[in-house]
């Protein structure tokens, strides 16, 4: 959890509270350290968040605070609520119940005449093709790249020859309703595009592949804008 984030989930457990929490019961509830718990209270006190806390008594948020409103435009709250509606429909099972949430999160934080914007909005993904099924957990997938982890893959492609690949995945790319795992390919030495629906297992290797995903990637839209790239090849 980003540092961030757990400042502003410190702020919601201590709304919610009915009674000072101690800094151990805040550091169980949050998963961290009690030495991190009190470095980001010290940052809280900061920002001049109104808590307070004594030894052994725990920490009080004053009552009347709130956090202030989210500041977006109608457009961009569309632009957010159309993005997590394309989300929910076209993503795997995890991603798409977090972009349900996001729209949830959102209209419980905006001002409440603009939450017809989120919930009931002018733009709508409309798809008329059925989405593809795939054979693995996509949220598995999406921790590999995440975390720079080799994958190794059983793969069919078009003219149904399977083989075995390690790859090192750099992003899942969508086009229409078809699924791509960007990577580079080990066997082959080069940047592929593997289609998510003919993977026909996938499975997590214990090592990271050398380098930085962000300049990998850098390499492989400097191919992609060549003739030769934007070839669809695994």
């Amino acid at each position: 959890m980003r540092r961030t984030d757990r400042l502003f989930q410190i702020i919601q457990i201590l709304r919610s509270a009915r009674a000072p929490i101690t800094g151990r019961e805040l550091a169980d509830e949050l998963e961290i350290s009690l030495r991190t718990l009190y470095r980001d209270m010290a940052e809280l006190f900061a920002q001049r968040i109104p808590i307070t806390g004594e030894a052994g008594m725990g920490y009080v948020l004053d009552e009347g605070y709130d956090m202030p409103p989210l500041m977006l435009t109608a457009d961009e709250l569309e632009a957010a609520a159309l993005g997590a509606a394309w989300v929910a429909a076209e993503a795997d099972p995890s991603l798409a119940r977090a972009a349900r949430d996001l729209v949830g999160k959102l209209s419980e934080v905006i001002p409440k005449e603009l939450r017809p914007i989120v919930l009931d909005g002018t733009s709508k993904p409309i798809q008329t093709k059925s989405r593809i099924e795939e054979r693995f957990d996509s949220a598995l997938l999406r921790h590999a790249i995440r975390e720079r982890y080799r994958l190794q893959l059983q793969y069919e492609d078009r003219q149904g020859r399977s083989s075995d690949r390690v790859v090192w995945p750099l992003m899942i790319a969508f086009l229409d309703r078809t699924r791509y795992i960007v990577a580079w390919c080990e066997a082959r030495a080069g940047f592929r595009h593997f289609r998510t629906d003919r993977v026909q297992s996938l499975m997590v290797m214990g090592e990271k592949y050398p380098g930085r995903r962000v300049a990998l990637i850098r390499e492989w839209e400097a191919e992609m804008a060549t003739p030769e790239g934007r070839e669809s090849k695994a």
